[in-house]
């Protein structure tokens, strides 16, 4: 999924397409020259086709984050197909809460998919202030991290103002910001 190589980040959003936040990370995305990979709820994605579009013709990619965000291991073979075969097209899946296990990863596979998780969660989604959510993402950023965020959900304000923060300044540590191959 990873392909690019130097100080490269992935950022990630989940939960979308979110009628008012998307469009918001989007364009933090686009002043800074940035892309990312959006998880997308097969839910929204089906009422919201526009944002899917101007998702991808901002250059950025989807993964499948399920069809509504169930915890997938508590599911039952028939409920987890549907979960993961009925959600968005992609490469990538995303386990809603990064709950997964055997039954799970193999559905996945049986899909087509690898499984996607994360390496930094700044935990955008519990609002718990901007610049905790700042402190957070860039403690947590290496090359070749993925960084969980958030574009649906809630109110995503924090996590908007948090992103533009995130990209200047590990563009000032001389990070770039490629997508997942999904």
């Amino acid at each position: 999924m990873k392909q690019a190589g130097g100080k490269v980040v992935y950022l990630t959003f989940d939960d979308g397409p979110d009628p008012h936040w998307t469009p918001e990370v989007l364009a933090v995305l686009q002043a800074h020259n940035a892309h990312g990979t959006f998880f997308m709820l097969a839910e929204h994605a089906n009422e919201h086709p526009d944002l899917v579009d101007q998702v991808r013709s901002a250059g950025n990619t989807i993964g499948n984050h399920s069809v509504s965000h169930p915890q997938l291991p508590k599911l039952s073979p028939a409920q987890l197909h549907h979960q993961i075969a009925d959600g968005v097209r992609s490469k990538c899946f995303r386990p809603p809460y990064g709950a997964t296990n055997a039954a799970v990863r193999a559905e996945i596979r049986r899909n087509g998919m690898q499984q996607v998780l994360w390496d930094v969660d700044p935990q955008d989604w519990a609002r718990p202030g901007t610049s905790t959510i700042v402190r957070r993402a860039l403690a947590g950023a290496h090359p070749g991290a993925i960084i969980l965020m958030h574009d649906g959900g809630g109110n995503r304000a924090q996590t908007v103002a948090a992103l533009d923060q995130v990209l200047t300044t590990l563009s000032a540590r001389g990070y770039t910001f490629a997508t997942l191959s999904c």
